[in-house]
């Protein structure tokens, strides 16, 4: 796991940004993991800067989002898919098509989850995951307690998610929805590159526990440690319980020119 510590959510972006310039240069034709919530707004504005400077295209590139709530009106605006069309699909050159999520409103929700790993697999695998963290360590939507082999399924939002969540509906708990389709913990660690943005004194505990503590489901974002190829990237205030911050800030600051992130 590389630990990066960077001055504040715009150079945050710019990492996040940097590594997948740099893939899809390399493999045009990239299958990429989108994320909604807070955290990565900041880098799909900086990709989007770079797509209409010319310095990278998406018109090869396929897609695929975390999670989506179960239940909402496909045309509610805080759907994950509207949010994604919103935030990203629609200001850049994906293919008609080429950005998928999961079902939420399917009348079979175990068929469409198995539906979805299929389509990823068919798909050839996700080569980078954007991922945020929840306030209690969770990622997508798999809630403490979940399997770290769990697959995409229906998964019930904690008190504590919902209360987070309720700024995207005015502030209104009672609007936010209390189910989800999500991606499981098994589905993001075959990603080939999981690339995780935390920003926040709120989400300094969850990543003092993914970063230093034990892997364990209580803490679900843990299971990053046995991933071979993970990169974290915090501001000051996300980064303030880490025991090792100075080393960490010291390995970043000697990377070599020729390392890619």
């Amino acid at each position: 796991m590389e630990v990066v510590i960077l001055p504040g959510r715009e150079a945050i972006a710019a990492a996040a940004a940097d590594g997948i310039e740099h893939l899809l240069k390399r493999k045009p034709d990239a299958v990429l993991g989108l994320a909604t919530g807070s955290s990565p707004l900041a880098l799909y504005n900086a990709l989007v800067e770079r797509y209409q400077a010319g310095r990278i295209s998406f018109a090869q590139a396929r897609a695929f989002m975390l999670d989506e709530y179960v239940g909402l009106p496909l045309d509610h605006p805080e759907r994950y898919r509207n949010v994604i069309e919103r935030e990203i699909a629609s200001r850049v050159d994906f293919a008609a098509g080429a950005v998928q999520g999961p079902d939420g409103a399917a009348p079979d929700l175990a068929a469409a989850s198995q539906a979805y790993d299929e389509a990823i697999r068919q798909a050839g695998g996700i080569d980078l995951q954007i991922l945020g963290i929840g306030s209690d360590g969770h990622i997508a939507f798999n809630e403490p307690g979940s399997s770290l082999a769990s697959r995409t399924r229906v998964k019930t939002l904690t008190p504590q998610t919902v209360t987070d969540n309720a700024r995207f509906f005015g502030g209104d708990e009672a609007k936010v929805p209390h189910h989800v389709l999500t991606q499981g913990l098994g589905t993001i660690m075959e990603a080939r590159h999981l690339v995780l943005m935390a920003l926040g004194r709120s989400k300094a505990e969850a990543v003092h526990h993914m970063v230093e503590g034990g892997v364990s489901a209580m803490w679900p974002a843990s299971i990053l440690q046995f991933h071979p190829h993970a990169t974290v990237l915090l501001d000051d205030a996300a980064a303030l319980r880490l025991q090792l911050a100075p080393y960490y800030r010291h390995v970043y600051a000697s990377k070599p020119a020729w390392q890619n992130m």
